[in-house]
């Protein structure tokens, strides 16, 4: 198991995760979900400046993770 302060799922989410990374004083958060259980999808990112992640942040990996899905159906 990871502990939370690495992986962490968002809330009011299906399956979004966030990978949180310190470098020095500052932190960045990278978006993902998993696809089958055992492929982690990751893609948006941004630094964190504030104790919340950004309702902007979230609704923008939702739509890469609804696009993704769409794409995969239409193979």
């Amino acid at each position: 198991m990871i502990p939370q302060k690495f992986l962490k799922h968002i809330e009011s989410t299906d399956g979004l995760y966030e990978i949180r990374i310190k470098v020095g004083s500052d932190i960045y958060i990278v978006f993902c979900f998993f696809d089958k259980g055992r492929i982690v999808i990751l893609f948006n990112g941004f630094q964190k400046k504030s104790q919340k992640t950004p309702k902007k942040e979230i609704d923008k990996a939702l739509k890469f993770e609804q696009e993704y899905f769409n794409t995969k159906k239409g193979k």
